[in-house]
């Protein structure tokens, strides 16, 4: 067996991240494994969406390392095994949630056999497949951004409030969403303020503190 089939999924030791020389969390020692939830918890201002930016490699550590598969964190590596869902859902307003879901399958790829119309049905959106984004509510807005977690093969999950702007039914849909991703294998970090109900297991919990 490889080391690279042996190491966590996402290795982190002593990460930091300043902004204009005043660190914006603590350093960070932790590990994410396949088939793991991770729950990033802490204060607003905490860093919370900093940390989750910067795994996603949109963002760049001041100190410490990062490691993907046992090997040292390269965007060009892992960027087609990583999907970031922030507060900005990355949506072309004019386009349809269709037209979202097609562009997104062309820059990150699509997992077999899967296709728009299908991921867009499961997230509640049958029927708008073909609205402009901009006509949409904010719950289905985020909904629409959410099938790209079924459509895009990333094996890595990173959701920055990812219950913000659902009802019920839609807090129920991500949580479900997160066991079955989970339970074949994939991993999550998940920033929130307490709608996880996760029923795969106790998470992991990083406590961000600045």
């Amino acid at each position: 067996m490889t080391a690279a089939a042996t190491a966590p999924l996402l290795e982190a030791h002593r990460l930091s991240f300043h902004r204009q020389d005043e660190p914006v969390f603590a350093p960070l020692d932790f590990r994410v494994h396949e088939g793991e939830l991770v729950l990033v918890e802490g204060d607003n201002g905490s860093g919370k969406t900093t940390l989750l930016r910067l795994l996603a490699g949109l963002l760049h550590a001041s100190e410490g390392r990062l490691q993907w598969r046992g090997e040292p964190w390269r965007r060009d590596v892992c960027a087609g095994e990583i999907l970031f869902l922030g507060h900005h859902l990355g949506q072309k307003l004019e386009l349809s949630p269709r037209e979202n879901l097609a562009f997104a399958a062309g820059l990150h790829g699509r997992r077999d056999g899967v296709s728009p119309a299908a991921v867009l049905e499961e997230v509640g959106l049958a029927g708008y497949e073909d609205e402009p984004v901009r006509r949409l509510s904010a719950g289905q807005k985020k909904r629409a951004a959410l099938a790209r977690l079924l459509l895009q093969p990333a094996v890595l999950w990173l959701l920055d409030e990812p219950y913000a702007n659902l009802d019920r039914h839609g807090i129920a849909l991500v949580n479900r969403l997160l066991e079955r991703h989970v339970a074949g294998g994939g991993a999550a970090l998940v920033s929130s303020h307490g709608a996880v109900g996760f029923h795969g297991g106790e998470p992991q919990r990083i406590r961000m503190h600045a």
